[in-house]
């Protein structure tokens, strides 16, 4: 298993990792009394009965010890996949879900990614720290038990990179955030607010990828997630990502959910060299839920052109109209 790049669209590939569907009718590997129990890598709370726990992944995609050994191979870039794989077991219950979760238990997982991208940004081998949930079968959900993942590369997976250039900018040609302004203007308009609570605003953005995706980001700037703003109430986002989810549950069982912070500013190497100058006031943290609602979507075959046939403002209408309790 190795990583390769792209020359043209610049991304890493792993190769060599051959996919292995999960036996439904194996014991869940998540559950306390069949985990074997190699290494805890975090513990929620920390002391009496646990609701979330971290563990390195049972069939990891990047391996933590050693270096990246990047190499030319002629033209062509490799290096070793090293990083790191976990699992964030959400709950000891298995038959309970994310969206039947209190705000409290919700804002306990969000604490538990927090710490997580922290911790991994302490090696500063690692670019970049990604977690994110598959939910249901169409997403590629690893296993039924509710969970989600953190990977931690030694790359920045291109999409962010599309990102972090886009808000470099924007910043330096308004000396504003792109991602404050595209919420100002949400607001300002109401057409594709969903939801909100607190300083969190829930929307559907302007050129959704797919029907009904919904962002979730604060009104109050921040480029870390993992470094909370004073005064800062996550459980009002936990309450909103919980209402969102159960809002969209209500359209689709399946979902991608991944949230977007900003890269490690441990690594000044690569093509993050010159990102950091204006980062904390460019870069802006989110949280991207993908529904998968078509069953056949253009957007899947031709992956560089989304099609989309629900408008932004009529979805927004529709989780407007759903109820987020239900």
């Amino acid at each position: 298993m190795e990583l390769r790049k792209d020359p043209i669209t610049r991304s890493w590939v792993v190769v060599g990792q051959r996919e292995r569907e999960v036996d439904r009718a194996e014991p869940c590997p998540l559950c306390p009394h069949n985990r074997l129990e190699t290494h805890v890598l975090l513990e929620l709370p920390p002391q009496g009965r646990w609701q979330v726990r971290a563990y390195p992944h049972l069939r990891p995609s990047y391996h933590i010890e050693g270096d990246t050994g990047r190499s030319a191979d002629g033209i062509f870039d490799r290096m070793d996949a090293v990083g790191a794989h976990e699992i964030i077991v959400e709950t000891p219950d298995h038959s309970r879900t994310f969206t039947q979760f209190t705000d409290e238990e919700i804002e306990r997982v969000l604490e538990a990614y927090a710490l997580r991208i922290a911790d991994l940004k302490r090696d500063p081998r690692f670019k970049y720290v990604a977690v994110f949930k598959n939910q249901g079968p169409q997403a590629g959900e690893e296993w039924p038990h509710t969970h989600s993942q953190v990977s931690a590369t030694t790359f920045v997976p291109r999409r962010i990179l599309y990102e972090l250039r886009s808000a470099r900018e924007w910043y330096r040609e308004r000396d504003r955030c792109v991602f404050c302004d595209i919420l100002r203007q949400e607001v300002r308009q109401k057409k594709r607010i969903v939801d909100s609570v607190g300083d969190y605003y829930a929307f559907c953005p302007y050129a959704s990828r797919v029907p009904f995706e919904t962002w979730l980001i604060p009104r109050t700037h921040a480029h870390q997630f993992e470094a909370p703003s004073p005064g800062e109430n996550r459980r009002h986002l936990a309450a909103l990502l919980g209402r969102t989810l159960r809002r969209l549950l209500q359209i689709s069982s399946s979902y991608h959910m991944v949230l977007h912070t900003a890269p490690n500013t441990l690594q000044t190497k690569g093509e993050l060299s010159d990102y950091w100058a204006t980062i904390a006031g460019d870069y802006h943290w989110h949280i991207e839920i993908l529904p998968i609602v078509e069953t056949r979507s253009k957007s899947y075959s031709i992956k560089e052109v989304y099609f989309n046939g629900t408008l932004p403002e009529h979805a927004a209408e529709r989780l407007r109209q759903l109820d987020p309790e239900k």
